[in-house]
């Protein structure tokens, strides 16, 4: 996956949580199918950002950011801000 692609990603993950929380807020879906799927989207927002910061970070250090890898979602959600 390249930069682009990931960032399209981001974009659609982005996208739907707009999309959701506009519906919670015209009664569309409830609070409880709204708080699952954004969990959901939060933890796929996070790996997609560090699937891409990893790219960056090898490029900068001249490695090949194709042999980074998106990490487990239990892992990506561990890091401090």
């Amino acid at each position: 996956m390249r930069d682009g692609d990931i960032l399209a990603h981001i974009t659609e993950l982005i996208t739907e949580e707009r999309e959701l929380r506009a519906k919670l807020g015209s009664h569309s879906i409830s609070s409880h199918e709204e708080n699952n799927r954004i969990k959901q989207l939060e933890e796929a927002l996070d790996q997609a950002w560090d699937l891409l910061r990893q790219r960056r970070a090898r490029r900068e250090f001249g490695e090949d950011p194709d042999s980074a890898a998106p990490r487990p979602i239990d892992e990506v959600e561990d890091y401090r801000q």
